[in-house]
């Protein structure tokens, strides 16, 4: 168990709720393409996941909050996929099962102009493929 939730990498794990890979959002801070250390652990699971299912793939979807000009966004976006994609292949993932895009501010999941909206918007999205 981890933060309540079974840590297990079988094919179809990812489908759990109750399992740690059902979280598939990381956030990160103002401008910044770093993993905060309280994403980090969620990261290597995944990357565990995909190492031992080598069928399975994802796409890193990178995105931003509305601040900043939308070029400046896609560019951050991709920075932020890219940098959980590093963090991915650090565990033994194969770089042909991760593809990466950005929308930059184009998806907002908040549509709200405050702190809280923004939080939610400065995101890469884990979604598998096939499953």
């Amino acid at each position: 168990l981890e933060g309540g939730k079974l840590v297990s990498y079988e094919e179809g794990a990812i489908n759990d709720p109750n399992n740690v890979l059902s979280d598939k959002v990381i956030y990160f801070s103002f401008d910044s393409n770093t993993v905060d250390d309280e994403y980090v652990e969620l990261v290597k699971h995944h990357g565990k996941y995909l190492s031992f299912n080598v069928n399975a793939s994802v796409r890193l979807e990178g995105h931003a909050d509305e601040r900043g000009t939308r070029e400046y966004n896609l560019a951050l976006g991709e920075r932020r996929a890219k940098a959980v994609q590093q963090l991915l292949v650090l565990q033994g993932v194969a770089p042909a099962q991760v593809q990466v895009i950005s929308f930059g501010e184009e998806r907002p999941v908040a549509l709200g102009h405050d702190e809280e909206a923004w939080h939610l918007n400065r995101r890469v999205e884990i979604l598998y493929s096939g499953y």
